[in-house]
């Protein structure tokens, strides 16, 4: 509908149609005058209408009322003035009226704009039939009238109800993407929790029946007693890194009131399994569910770490939320990092973490704690003002 090229020819192809007419049918001035109305009816929708026509096609603008009532009135008048002096120029209102339809910004103006141009044409066509022609000329002008109103709502009708099944669409489509991401999410969670528990259910088992062993043999072997230390020490590493593991790609407990109080857990749990005293201070508000989940693997990760390279005595995990953004800093007084470099990392440790912080547009620095001993690592993960809302 709004295609002005489509337009172009209709007009054209009105006027040519029209002009033909006359030119068989009048001679002298009124002919003359006739094709002149033709041709002010072209201008006025080239030079005027045809922005008017494609507002809003393809990002036009959407025009404002007094162009649009202006080319409106412009249209009536031309018709009504051309059918004054040859009465076969009523016929361009074929395309006067579906012009009048189409640049009205409401139905209501439509209608009234119809009302109004029929008025005028039908005026024009009167004086031009004159008084003979009364009858004819109310035929014609109501007919017109009545088939321009009823044709023009049908098809607003039409276009509204498949803007409304546009809109539809497009909402259908958006949830449908959302829930997609969603199911992919839960996915990639099940199958962390699945490995987790495979993990818990048969290596970790593994290694605490070994650790048993080791103790036993010790009792019954006292000979070997060096050699059996060194198999439990192993066996005990072993289960810590795969219970650290399982904790990692566990879900977060569904009991859990925040994440404060999982953290504080953890912190407790870190610290009856290594000896480090861990410290927790969280201050937060209201986070998405994504969003506390990096944070919690954040602080997992990080105090494995302590618990695998820093040789500390305590350790501290800080959470605090400002306007534009939430960080985590987990804080040890180990040995720290000598020389060590995030990125040069091969293995699934912190360049893991990397990646995971990535995935929300956040970042992740580990320095040096200052002139004391230890490490601080540092996860900053932007908000945006929707997500907090």
């Amino acid at each position: 509908m709004n295609n002005p090229k489509w337009w172009d020819i209709a007009v054209a192809a009105t006027a040519v149609i029209v002009g033909i007419t006359v030119v068989y049918t009048t001679d002298g001035f009124h002919g003359w005058a006739a094709l002149a109305s033709l041709a002010l009816l072209c201008a006025a929708y080239y030079v005027f209408g045809r922005r008017l026509v494609g507002a809003g096609h393809r990002g036009r603008p959407t025009p404002t009322l007094a162009p649009s009532l202006a080319f409106q009135a412009l249209l009536a008048v031309i018709v009504g003035v051309g059918a004054a002096f040859e009465p076969n120029v009523i016929t361009a209102q074929t395309i006067a009226f579906p012009l009048i339809w189409v640049v009205s910004l409401t139905t209501k103006q439509a209608v009234l704009a119809n009302v109004g141009a029929a008025i005028v044409m039908t005026t024009g066509f009167g004086i031009g039939l004159g008084v003979d022609g009364l009858v004819q000329t109310l035929f014609v002008g109501g007919l017109s009238l009545a088939f321009s109103l009823a044709l023009g709502l049908w098809i607003t009708s039409i276009a509204s109800y498949g803007d409304e099944r546009q809109r539809l669409l497009a909402e259908l489509q958006s949830a449908q993407g959302e829930l997609e991401l969603l199911h992919r999410d839960a996915g990639g969670t099940a199958e962390r929790e699945r490995i987790a528990r495979d993990i818990h259910d048969t290596i970790a088992q593994s290694l605490t029946s070994i650790v048993m062993l080791a103790q036993r043999a010790r009792r019954e072997q006292p000979a070997q007693e060096s050699t059996l230390e060194l198999i439990e020490s192993t066996a005990r590493d072993a289960l810590s890194e795969a219970r650290a593991l399982v904790a990692t790609n566990a879900g977060l407990p569904a009991s859990d009131a925040s994440l404060a109080v999982t953290l504080a857990r953890l912190g407790e749990r870190f610290s009856r399994e290594t000896g480090v005293t861990v410290t927790t201070d969280v201050d937060l508000g209201e986070l998405p569910r994504d969003i506390e989940v990096v944070l919690l693997r954040c602080a997992q990760e990080g105090l494995a770490n302590v618990r695998k390279h820093a040789h500390a005595r305590t350790a501290s995990v800080t959470v605090l939320q400002e306007n534009d953004g939430v960080s985590l800093r987990v804080s040890d007084d180990g040995r720290g990092l000598d020389g060590y470099q995030p990125d040069g990392e091969r293995g699934f440790g912190l360049s893991g973490m990397q990646d995971r912080v990535g995935l929300v547009g956040g970042s992740l620095v580990v320095t040096d704690a200052g002139t004391a001993a230890g490490t601080q690592l540092t996860v900053t993960i932007p908000l945006a003002k929707e997500r907090t809302a």
